[in-house]
């Protein structure tokens, strides 16, 4: 089995993206209830007792509403920094010990034939970082709640076979939207979310020759919508010289429904 993934659920409402190997699978986040984990494992065909782990990004609530339970029901290993353990550590109740494992960040841990390393973003959180896997000379990348793309992340992230990459915002929805100015100053800021223009420029910088897909993930429930992201990610990306289609392939993601399990 070659490395596959599939992006359960993205948005504001809650973030999970499952990604396996023959020998290891992961869980990237649970920002929903138990119930609607289970749900969503039940539409790709997973059995979630089998998962080698949880990969924690950041402790905000979208992305951790059901690690703790689900760590605790299937006796699972969860990985995090120092820093966002001591953040979360309250937030997701009581998980034994041997449960509890470190993931630094700018590392790299392997599972058999998987590498999985560890990078951090520029977001609101107590060390927010995400995960680049590595297995058999191919690379999916995933990236999301970043106020923007550093030099550094973009060298760590470039020429990946799929990215799964933000695109979280239109500018002007959010500035028009009933958001009281400071929620809309926090999200326009380096340490809040990107916008479709900017994760279409980021892209154009990252893109290579092997990459075949890019999922647009983390769109704002009140500040954006499908068709307008592929739209404005598109026409940028064209700017740039990028006709989506013959480079790369652009596809949705859902806060509810999760993409086809699909090889890197």
């Amino acid at each position: 089995m070659s490395l596959q993934f599939s992006v359960l659920a993205s948005g504001s409402t809650g973030n999970a993206i499952f990604v396996e190997t023959e020998e290891h699978s992961f869980l990237v986040d649970a920002g929903l209830s138990g119930k609607q984990m289970e749900a969503l494992f039940q539409q790709i065909d997973r059995d979630m007792g089998k998962l080698s782990g949880i990969l924690v990004t950041h402790e905000h609530s979208d992305h951790i509403k059901g690690v703790g339970i689900l760590a605790r029901k299937y006796n699972l290993p969860i990985y995090a920094n120092e820093k966002t353990w001591q953040a979360m550590d309250g937030l997701i109740g009581q998980v034994p010990v041997d449960q509890k494992f470190h993931f630094d960040m700018e590392t790299v841990k392997t599972f058999g034939s998987l590498d999985i390393e560890s990078f951090g973003v520029s977001h609101d959180a107590a060390d927010p970082m995400f995960y680049v896997f590595h297995q058999d000379g191919k690379k999916l990348v995933l990236i999301t709640d970043t106020g923007y793309v550093s030099d550094r992340m973009k060298g760590l992230i470039s020429n990946a076979e799929a990215y799964v990459f933000e695109s979280n915002h239109d500018i002007q929805m959010l500035r028009m939207c009933r958001y009281p100015w400071n929620i809309k100053r926090r999200i326009l800021s380096d340490v809040g979310h990107v916008s479709n223009e900017d994760a279409a420029l980021a892209m154009s910088e990252v893109a290579g020759d092997r990459t075949k897909s890019i999922y647009l993930a983390h769109l704002s429930l009140d500040n954006n919508i499908k068709d307008l992201a592929r739209m404005s990610v598109t026409q940028t990306l064209e700017s740039r010289g990028i006709i989506v289609g013959e480079q790369f392939d652009l596809f949705d993601t859902d806060p509810k429904v999760p993409t086809i399990l699909t090889a890197v």
